[in-house]
């Protein structure tokens, strides 16, 4: 039972972190383009196997 009293709050903070990092792309305009890919792939010159 004392395993629970360091996995808690652990589990908790974790869990802060990962919201943190959602709410900061979702303030950085992270899904602001939802047309892109959908009309990206349409285009002409959209090549399969991009040169690297």
């Amino acid at each position: 039972m004392t395993v629970l009293a360091y996995l808690i709050p652990i589990s908790l903070i974790l869990g802060g972190i990962g919201l943190g990092a959602f709410l900061w792309t979702l303030n950085a305009n992270q899904y602001d383009d939802p047309q892109g890919n959908a009309s990206r792939i349409l285009r002409p010159d959209y090549d399969e196997h991009p040169k690297s």
